[in-house]
């Protein structure tokens, strides 16, 4: 076979080659949800912020008590007269008491103020969670994209090592027929042990970035989807960088999740200022007592109240304004924390941006360069063949072209991920974006 025969029937047979049991993105998608730790971790988190808003809920409804008690009591009783004190008598009997008491807030600005933040802190958690998705879809098809890549090295190293091993075959052949020299043979030799040990580097990268994958999966991965053939450009790149700016403003989970920690972190200022504040309950209350105290020894009795009970505080010891300036404290530094955030969004939003943009010209200039150097590689050959260039020459070729099929799926993994990121960052990441760059494997 000669080599450019093997080169075009390798390339085209192992470039796109899929497993016959690889996983889909999608598929990747949906088994992670169900069994990566990092997100059911999210998951539990969530489910505990949603709570917030049921507790702080709680300070504005009524809060009912009920309590029963039943003592043997044993008492020594002695009755005075005249300033006379006749002996002892020595009493014992069962004391029983029960109580219900229900109390509803009438006035409460400690209370109004934990509804309000429990309302906060559920719409945080809220937003966290949908960063915590985002944050999955990035880290799934990130380990995704290095594992295609691995596999993609691992298919150019073993082209290259069957160029090289059907260029040694000519050699030896051009050699045994007096038409090849030492030097080629010797030359070609040493670029076949190159890659040979390139094959082996490649093949542990292969299952280092599958094992990565699978922690996130959950199950074991020993393949994944190709790029297929026909390899479009989405039209997100035409998107001007002011659009996705506002879109990211609006709708970045990070950002909104910000956006309730200083609201959240107000309320906690609210709070601390209640402690100046009066406090205002209905109380009612039913109580049946039997030998209560030795005053209503066998005695049974019932009583029903209602009524308002009211709460000043005076003096905490300076622990109420300490904690409305430990407050005030606290929210200017959420503020401050809501700025860096946004900042660092927006930074990331302009790279991932500016990544699509020189992605679409850079894709199309390694297009055209994997196809001139696979017409260079021709050429070469035929040259060799008319006693213009020498086999050095061909070597060379080869490995340019298989260092440019490798700067270009490196690109493709490129352009996808930032696609993905841009999203993120604008807050418009979700598995619909995911499903469109899952059509690009196959």
């Amino acid at each position: 076979m000669k080599p450019v025969a093997l080169s075009a029937f390798a390339l085209a047979s192992l470039l796109h080659a899929g497993g016959a049991h690889a996983i889909s993105l999608m598929q990747a998608y949906q088994s992670a949800l169900q069994n990566d730790p990092t997100y059911r971790s999210a998951t539990h988190e969530y489910e505990s912020g949603l709570e917030n808003q049921v507790l702080g809920r709680s300070a504005l409804l009524p809060q009912v008590s009920a309590s029963y008690s039943n003592s043997r009591v044993e008492a020594d009783v002695v009755y005075i007269t005249g300033g006379i004190a006749t002996p002892s008598r020595e009493l014992e009997y069962r004391s029983k008491s029960a109580v219900l008491q229900v109390r509803q807030p009438v006035f409460s600005l400690e209370a109004i103020a934990r509804y309000h933040q429990g309302l906060t802190q559920t719409d945080y958690a809220t937003a966290v969670f949908a960063s915590r998705k985002q944050e999955l879809i990035l880290r799934l098809a990130g380990a995704y994209t290095e594992a295609l890549f691995a596999n993609t090295q691992l298919r150019l190293a073993e082209v290259q090592r069957e160029v090289y091993v059907e260029q040694r075959s000519v050699n030896n052949r051009l050699f045994e027929k007096g038409e090849g020299t030492k030097t080629d043979m010797l030359e070609t030799e040493a670029r076949l042990d190159l890659a040979e040990a390139q094959v082996l580097e490649a093949q542990d990268n292969v299952q280092t970035t599958l094992a990565a994958l699978s922690a996130i999966v959950g199950q074991e991965v020993k393949a994944v989807d190709d790029v297929a053939a026909e390899f479009r450009l989405a039209p997100d790149a035409v998107i001007r960088f002011d659009e996705w700016r506002d879109m990211a403003l609006r709708q970045n989970p990070d950002i909104i999740a910000m956006q309730f920690a200083v609201a959240s972190s107000r309320e906690e200022i609210n709070k601390a200022r209640s402690g100046h504040t009066p406090r205002v309950d209905l109380v009612a209350s039913y109580a049946k007592n039997n030998s209560d105290t030795l005053n209503t020894l066998n005695q049974d009795s019932k009583q029903k109240s209602i009524g308002f009970q009211m709460n000043f505080p005076l003096y905490s010891g300076g622990a109420v304004s300490a904690s409305t300036r430990q407050a005030v404290a606290g929210n200017e530094k959420a503020k401050a924390d809501q700025q860096a955030t946004t900042d660092k969004v927006l930074v990331e939003l302009r790279k991932q941006h500016a990544v699509v943009v020189s992605s679409v010209a850079r894709l199309r200039a390694l297009d055209k360069a994997v196809a001139s150097g696979t017409m260079l590689v021709t050429a070469t050959e035929q040259s060799i063949k008319g006693g213009v260039r020498i086999n050095l020459d061909l070597l060379n070729a080869q490995q340019q072209l298989t260092t440019t099929r490798r700067d270009q799926a490196q690109a493709r993994y490129t352009y996808l991920m930032a696609m993905l990121k841009l999203r993120a960052a604008a807050g418009v990441l979700d598995a619909e974006a995911l499903r469109e760059v899952a059509a690009y494997f196959r």
